[in-house]
Protein backbone atom coordinates (compact mmCIF):
# COMPACT_ATOMS: atom_id res chain seq x y z
CA UNK A 1 0.00 0.00 0.00
CA UNK A 2 3.00 2.31 0.42
CA UNK A 3 3.64 2.44 -3.08
CA UNK A 4 0.26 4.28 -3.54
CA UNK A 5 2.08 7.18 -2.16
CA UNK A 6 5.59 6.56 -3.57
CA UNK A 7 4.07 6.28 -7.23
CA UNK A 8 2.56 10.09 -6.68
CA UNK A 9 6.17 11.28 -5.04
CA UNK A 10 7.74 9.53 -9.01
CA UNK A 11 4.70 11.05 -11.09
CA UNK A 12 5.02 14.69 -9.74
CA UNK A 13 8.73 14.65 -9.99
CA UNK A 14 8.69 13.58 -13.72
CA UNK A 15 5.19 14.59 -14.89
CA UNK A 16 4.57 17.28 -12.54
CA UNK A 17 3.36 20.80 -13.46
CA UNK A 18 5.74 23.57 -12.55
CA UNK A 19 3.64 26.32 -10.51
CA UNK A 20 4.50 29.10 -8.21
CA UNK A 21 3.02 29.46 -4.88
CA UNK A 22 1.93 31.28 -2.33
CA UNK A 23 5.17 30.68 -0.45
CA UNK A 24 7.27 31.98 -3.23
CA UNK A 25 9.37 28.65 -3.23
CA UNK A 26 7.63 26.63 -6.49
CA UNK A 27 6.47 23.37 -6.51
CA UNK A 28 5.29 20.29 -9.45
CA UNK A 29 1.81 19.60 -8.97
CA UNK A 30 -0.98 18.08 -10.13
CA UNK A 31 -4.91 18.53 -9.80
CA UNK A 32 -6.81 15.31 -8.69
CA UNK A 33 -5.22 12.08 -7.20
CA UNK A 34 -6.29 9.40 -5.17
CA UNK A 35 -4.75 6.76 -3.04
CA UNK A 36 -6.19 3.79 -1.08
CA UNK A 37 -4.89 2.26 2.03
CA UNK A 38 -6.43 -0.98 3.27
CA UNK A 39 -6.57 -0.72 6.96
CA UNK A 40 -7.29 -4.33 7.63
CA UNK A 41 -3.45 -4.90 5.76
CA UNK A 42 -1.75 -2.90 8.52
CA UNK A 43 -1.76 1.26 9.73
CA UNK A 44 -0.48 3.06 6.70
CA UNK A 45 2.41 4.95 8.66
CA UNK A 46 5.30 4.98 5.71
CA UNK A 47 8.30 2.64 6.25
CA UNK A 48 10.33 4.35 3.77
CA UNK A 49 11.01 7.38 6.04
CA UNK A 50 10.26 7.88 9.76
CA UNK A 51 6.87 9.51 10.21
CA UNK A 52 6.83 10.28 13.98
CA UNK A 53 3.80 8.55 15.45
CA UNK A 54 3.76 10.74 19.00
CA UNK A 55 3.04 14.09 16.57
CA UNK A 56 0.51 12.34 14.78
CA UNK A 57 -1.52 11.38 17.82
CA UNK A 58 -0.83 14.67 20.37
CA UNK A 59 -2.41 16.72 16.78
CA UNK A 60 -5.26 14.55 16.29
CA UNK A 61 -6.41 14.46 19.87
CA UNK A 62 -5.68 18.26 20.01
CA UNK A 63 -8.63 18.65 17.20
CA UNK A 64 -11.10 16.19 18.53
CA UNK A 65 -10.43 18.34 21.60
CA UNK A 66 -11.53 20.84 19.93
CA UNK A 67 -8.49 22.86 21.04
CA UNK A 68 -6.97 25.81 18.36
CA UNK A 69 -4.44 26.96 21.06
CA UNK A 70 -1.09 25.61 20.09
CA UNK A 71 0.02 25.21 24.24
CA UNK A 72 -1.17 21.53 24.19
CA UNK A 73 0.81 20.55 21.27
CA UNK A 74 3.86 22.16 22.73
CA UNK A 75 2.80 20.67 25.95
CA UNK A 76 3.38 17.19 23.83
CA UNK A 77 7.03 18.50 22.31
CA UNK A 78 4.85 18.99 19.02
CA UNK A 79 5.76 21.60 16.65
CA UNK A 80 3.91 21.35 13.84
CA UNK A 81 2.07 24.50 14.09
CA UNK A 82 4.95 26.75 15.90
CA UNK A 83 5.35 28.74 12.44
CA UNK A 84 1.49 30.04 12.30
CA UNK A 85 1.40 30.78 15.62
CA UNK A 86 4.61 33.00 15.70
CA UNK A 87 3.61 34.57 12.48
CA UNK A 88 1.15 36.31 14.03
CA UNK A 89 2.55 37.08 17.22
CA UNK A 90 5.36 38.83 15.53
CA UNK A 91 2.63 41.15 13.34
CA UNK A 92 1.33 41.92 17.06
CA UNK A 93 1.23 44.94 18.75
CA UNK A 94 3.23 42.66 21.52
CA UNK A 95 6.21 41.71 19.57
CA UNK A 96 9.52 43.81 20.42
CA UNK A 97 12.12 41.42 18.67
CA UNK A 98 14.17 42.21 15.83
CA UNK A 99 12.52 42.91 12.43
CA UNK A 100 11.14 39.41 10.82
CA UNK A 101 9.22 40.85 7.70
CA UNK A 102 8.97 38.40 5.24
CA UNK A 103 10.57 35.45 7.81
CA UNK A 104 9.56 32.79 6.33
CA UNK A 105 11.35 32.96 3.00
CA UNK A 106 14.31 35.13 4.29
CA UNK A 107 15.06 32.41 6.60
CA UNK A 108 15.77 29.82 4.23
CA UNK A 109 18.31 31.82 2.38
CA UNK A 110 19.72 34.25 4.76
CA UNK A 111 21.98 31.82 8.10
CA UNK A 112 22.30 35.09 10.21
CA UNK A 113 18.50 35.93 9.63
CA UNK A 114 17.47 32.03 10.52
CA UNK A 115 19.49 32.02 13.65
CA UNK A 116 18.07 35.26 14.88
CA UNK A 117 14.38 33.57 13.80
CA UNK A 118 15.36 30.35 15.25
CA UNK A 119 16.23 32.13 18.97
CA UNK A 120 12.88 34.16 18.48
CA UNK A 121 10.55 31.18 18.07
CA UNK A 122 11.91 29.24 20.50
CA UNK A 123 11.52 31.94 23.32
CA UNK A 124 7.74 32.40 21.97
CA UNK A 125 7.56 29.06 22.05
CA UNK A 126 9.04 28.67 25.81
CA UNK A 127 6.75 31.52 26.56
CA UNK A 128 3.69 29.51 25.53
CA UNK A 129 4.47 26.67 27.75
CA UNK A 130 5.53 28.55 30.77
CA UNK A 131 2.48 31.50 30.86
CA UNK A 132 -0.65 30.94 30.14
CA UNK A 133 -2.28 33.96 29.65
CA UNK A 134 0.80 35.31 27.11
CA UNK A 135 -0.67 32.27 25.59
CA UNK A 136 -4.17 32.58 25.85
CA UNK A 137 -3.70 35.96 24.26
CA UNK A 138 -0.65 34.90 21.07
CA UNK A 139 -1.00 30.64 20.81
CA UNK A 140 -4.65 30.75 19.34
CA UNK A 141 -4.70 30.09 15.61
CA UNK A 142 -8.14 31.05 15.10
CA UNK A 143 -11.08 28.54 13.87
CA UNK A 144 -9.14 26.03 12.56
CA UNK A 145 -9.95 22.41 12.55
CA UNK A 146 -10.52 21.55 16.29
CA UNK A 147 -12.97 24.64 16.48
CA UNK A 148 -14.97 23.74 12.87
CA UNK A 149 -14.72 20.14 13.83
CA UNK A 150 -16.34 20.33 17.35
CA UNK A 151 -17.73 24.14 17.43
CA UNK A 152 -18.86 24.57 14.05
CA UNK A 153 -21.18 28.01 14.60
CA UNK A 154 -24.80 28.84 12.94
CA UNK A 155 -26.10 32.27 11.91
CA UNK A 156 -28.19 31.91 15.24
CA UNK A 157 -25.23 31.88 17.35
CA UNK A 158 -25.53 28.33 18.28
CA UNK A 159 -22.46 25.25 17.91
CA UNK A 160 -22.56 22.24 16.01
CA UNK A 161 -20.32 19.33 17.17
CA UNK A 162 -19.72 17.65 13.80
CA UNK A 163 -17.73 14.71 15.38
CA UNK A 164 -20.12 13.83 18.00
CA UNK A 165 -23.12 14.32 15.37
CA UNK A 166 -21.12 11.75 12.69
CA UNK A 167 -20.52 9.29 15.44
CA UNK A 168 -23.76 9.11 16.59
CA UNK A 169 -25.51 9.06 12.76
CA UNK A 170 -22.91 6.03 12.24
CA UNK A 171 -24.26 4.71 15.34
CA UNK A 172 -27.90 4.98 14.54
CA UNK A 173 -28.43 5.64 10.55
CA UNK A 174 -25.02 3.26 8.90
CA UNK A 175 -26.31 3.72 5.56
CA UNK A 176 -26.64 7.51 5.35
CA UNK A 177 -24.79 9.26 2.89
CA UNK A 178 -24.52 12.33 4.96
CA UNK A 179 -21.69 11.20 7.41
CA UNK A 180 -19.58 14.23 6.31
CA UNK A 181 -17.69 16.67 8.41
CA UNK A 182 -16.18 19.67 6.73
CA UNK A 183 -13.70 22.10 8.00
CA UNK A 184 -13.75 24.37 5.25
CA UNK A 185 -16.27 27.21 6.56
CA UNK A 186 -16.11 30.15 3.89
CA UNK A 187 -17.31 32.89 6.42
CA UNK A 188 -13.86 31.60 9.08
CA UNK A 189 -11.22 31.27 6.54
CA UNK A 190 -9.98 34.79 6.38
CA UNK A 191 -9.12 35.09 10.13
CA UNK A 192 -7.75 31.38 10.21
CA UNK A 193 -3.85 31.09 10.97
CA UNK A 194 -3.85 28.74 7.79
CA UNK A 195 -7.61 27.77 5.81
CA UNK A 196 -7.97 23.75 6.26
CA UNK A 197 -6.19 22.26 3.73
CA UNK A 198 -8.28 18.93 4.18
CA UNK A 199 -10.88 20.61 4.36
CA UNK A 200 -13.92 17.14 4.78
CA UNK A 201 -13.87 14.13 5.35
CA UNK A 202 -16.80 11.48 4.19
CA UNK A 203 -17.77 7.90 6.57
CA UNK A 204 -19.21 4.74 4.94
CA UNK A 205 -20.68 1.89 6.51
CA UNK A 206 -20.26 -1.23 4.90
CA UNK A 207 -20.12 -5.45 5.23
CA UNK A 208 -19.58 -3.73 9.33
CA UNK A 209 -16.88 -1.80 8.32
CA UNK A 210 -16.00 1.76 8.56
CA UNK A 211 -14.31 3.08 5.58
CA UNK A 212 -13.44 7.20 5.19
CA UNK A 213 -12.33 9.49 2.29
CA UNK A 214 -10.74 12.30 2.71
CA UNK A 215 -10.61 15.31 0.25
CA UNK A 216 -7.48 17.43 0.65
CA UNK A 217 -7.42 20.47 -1.39
CA UNK A 218 -4.08 21.57 -1.10
CA UNK A 219 -1.21 18.35 -0.51
CA UNK A 220 2.33 19.19 0.36
CA UNK A 221 3.29 15.85 -0.65
CA UNK A 222 6.33 15.28 1.36
CA UNK A 223 6.14 16.61 4.33
CA UNK A 224 2.40 16.74 4.91
CA UNK A 225 0.96 13.90 3.16
CA UNK A 226 2.42 11.25 5.19
CA UNK A 227 1.07 12.91 8.39
CA UNK A 228 -2.73 13.33 6.72
CA UNK A 229 -2.41 9.34 5.67
CA UNK A 230 -1.47 8.02 9.03
CA UNK A 231 -3.88 10.87 10.58
CA UNK A 232 -7.25 9.78 9.04
CA UNK A 233 -5.99 6.67 9.22
CA UNK A 234 -5.86 7.05 13.24
CA UNK A 235 -9.43 8.86 13.19
CA UNK A 236 -10.96 6.02 11.23
CA UNK A 237 -9.71 3.34 13.79
CA UNK A 238 -10.84 5.54 16.41
CA UNK A 239 -14.47 5.92 14.99
CA UNK A 240 -14.77 2.30 14.48
CA UNK A 241 -13.48 1.68 17.57
CA UNK A 242 -16.22 3.41 19.11
CA UNK A 243 -19.26 2.77 16.99
CA UNK A 244 -18.55 -1.46 17.18
CA UNK A 245 -17.48 -1.72 13.57
CA UNK A 246 -14.54 -3.01 11.62
CA UNK A 247 -12.14 -0.81 9.80
CA UNK A 248 -12.12 -0.41 5.96
CA UNK A 249 -10.50 1.52 3.54
CA UNK A 250 -9.37 5.18 3.58
CA UNK A 251 -9.43 6.70 0.50
CA UNK A 252 -7.20 10.01 0.16
CA UNK A 253 -8.27 12.66 -2.86
CA UNK A 254 -6.11 15.27 -3.27
CA UNK A 255 -6.76 18.73 -5.18
CA UNK A 256 -3.54 19.96 -5.63
CA UNK A 257 -0.96 17.55 -4.99
CA UNK A 258 2.44 19.14 -5.07
CA UNK A 259 5.92 18.51 -4.32
CA UNK A 260 8.07 21.60 -3.01
CA UNK A 261 11.34 22.12 -5.80
CA UNK A 262 13.28 21.43 -2.89
CA UNK A 263 11.88 18.41 -1.56
CA UNK A 264 13.00 16.97 -4.93
CA UNK A 265 16.11 15.40 -3.24
CA UNK A 266 15.00 14.11 -0.57
CA UNK A 267 11.80 12.80 -2.03
CA UNK A 268 14.10 10.68 -4.61
CA UNK A 269 16.06 9.43 -1.57
CA UNK A 270 12.89 8.03 -0.43
CA UNK A 271 11.97 6.45 -3.60
CA UNK A 272 14.81 4.41 -3.33
CA UNK A 273 14.39 2.94 -0.41
CA UNK A 274 12.46 -0.58 -0.14
CA UNK A 275 9.27 -0.60 1.14
CA UNK A 276 9.24 -2.36 4.42
CA UNK A 277 5.34 -4.12 6.71
CA UNK A 278 3.19 -1.62 7.72
CA UNK A 279 3.39 -1.30 11.69
CA UNK A 280 -0.01 -2.93 13.56
CA UNK A 281 -2.41 0.18 15.89
CA UNK A 282 -2.82 -1.34 19.59
CA UNK A 283 -6.28 1.06 21.47
CA UNK A 284 -7.00 0.74 24.77
CA UNK A 285 -10.18 -1.36 24.49
CA UNK A 286 -11.18 0.14 28.38
CA UNK A 287 -11.83 3.66 26.20
CA UNK A 288 -15.15 3.60 25.01
CA UNK A 289 -15.62 7.36 23.23
CA UNK A 290 -12.95 8.74 21.05
CA UNK A 291 -12.66 11.66 23.35
CA UNK A 292 -11.40 9.53 26.10
CA UNK A 293 -8.23 9.00 24.51
CA UNK A 294 -5.32 10.15 25.51
CA UNK A 295 -1.31 9.49 24.22
CA UNK A 296 -0.64 6.56 26.35
CA UNK A 297 -4.31 4.72 25.41
CA UNK A 298 -3.06 4.61 21.44
CA UNK A 299 0.33 2.88 20.31
CA UNK A 300 1.68 0.93 17.52
CA UNK A 301 3.75 -2.25 17.56
CA UNK A 302 6.05 -3.42 15.00
CA UNK A 303 7.29 -0.18 13.48
CA UNK A 304 10.79 -0.52 11.85
CA UNK A 305 11.12 2.48 9.73
CA UNK A 306 14.27 4.14 7.39
CA UNK A 307 15.69 7.14 9.36
CA UNK A 308 14.15 10.34 8.74
CA UNK A 309 14.66 12.19 6.16
CA UNK A 310 14.55 16.44 6.69
CA UNK A 311 13.06 19.08 4.60
CA UNK A 312 12.01 22.69 4.91
CA UNK A 313 8.68 23.58 5.35
CA UNK A 314 7.23 26.30 3.20
CA UNK A 315 5.49 28.65 5.66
Amino acid sequence: MEQAYLELGKKLIEEGHYKGDRTGTGTNSLFGYQMRFDLSKGFPLLTTKRVPFGLIKSELLWFLHGDTNIRFLLQHNNHIWDEWAFERYIQSEDYKGPDMTDFGRRSLVDEAFNEAYQKELADFCQKIVEDEEFAKKHGDLGHIYGYQWRHWETKEGRFIDQIQEVIEMIKTNPNSRRLIVSAWNPEDVPTMALPPCHTMFQFYVNDGKLSCQLYQRSADVFLGVPFNIASYALLTHLIAHETGLEVGEFIHTLGDAHLYVNHFDQMKEQLSREVRAFPTLVLNKEKKSVFDFEMDDIKVEGYQPHPSIKAPIAV
